[in-house]
Parts: structure tokens; C-alpha cells; sequence
């Protein structure tokens, strides 16, 4: 699960449905109240939760394998999105962080 803050769903979804290419999937009706995301890649189910004392997660991250990093990296500059180094190479990887809308730190790799 990510944090993200209250009424933050559409900026969200811009960023990890239209820009990451994550797919929506329908939250529970048990579950809709308490707003938030929730999305696949197709093999992992991310989900976005609100917190009403949000604080952005700048270390801990999650990290999800592309097929195309170099397009996504222009999908990210094209909309003001600050891609940067990691802080070591991972072999066997292309790599590369990046912050949501939040604050949030998000890994995106690639295998070479």
C-alpha cells in the first residue's frame, strides 16, 4: 500500500493510470467509502489508501519492472516530473526513481 492524502484520487490516477500505464481496478463496495485507488500491472495489485495525516514515504518504495523505461522516462519529463540516479547499480537492471504527485518515492526498472 501507498499513502497518498485526502481528495488526492484524480492526481493519482494521473500519474500511475496515464502516465505509468497502471490499470484501475474496482475497490470492494465494502471498501469505496474510504476513498482511494487501487491498481494492477497485471501480476501486482498496488493500492493507493488515504491518510488523514499523510506524510510522503521519501525511502521506503515500492519498485515495478517496465518494458519500455526510456519511454516512460519521456512520459514523465513531458509532464514536469524530476526522474533521478540511484545511488548504486543494481546488475541486470536499467533503474531509476521517481516522486508521485505526493512526494512518494517510486522505483522503476527494467531488465537489460
Amino acid at each position: 500500500m501507498i499513502a497518498i492524502p485526502p481528495a488526492s484520487e484524480p492526481s493519482a490516477r494521473a500519474f500511475y493510470v496515464d502516465i505509468l500505464g497502471l490499470s484501475e481496478i474496482p475497490k470492494p463496495e465494502s471498501l469505496c467509502g474510504r476513498g482511494g485507488l487501487w491498481l494492477s500491472t497485471g501480476s501486482l495489485d498496488v493500492h493507493l489508501g488515504i491518510d488523514q495525516d499523510f506524510h510522503p514515504a521519501r525511502k521506503a518504495h515500492i519498485a515495478l519492472q517496465l518494458d519500455d523505461l526510456d519511454r516512460i522516462k519521456c512520459r514523465l519529463n513531458t509532464f514536469g516530473y524530476q526522474v533521478g540516479p540511484v545511488e548504486c547499480e543494481l546488475p541486470g537492471f536499467e533503474r531509476f526513481y521517481v516522486s508521485d504527485p505526493f512526494g512518494n518515492r517510486i522505483e522503476l526498472m527494467q531488465s537489460l
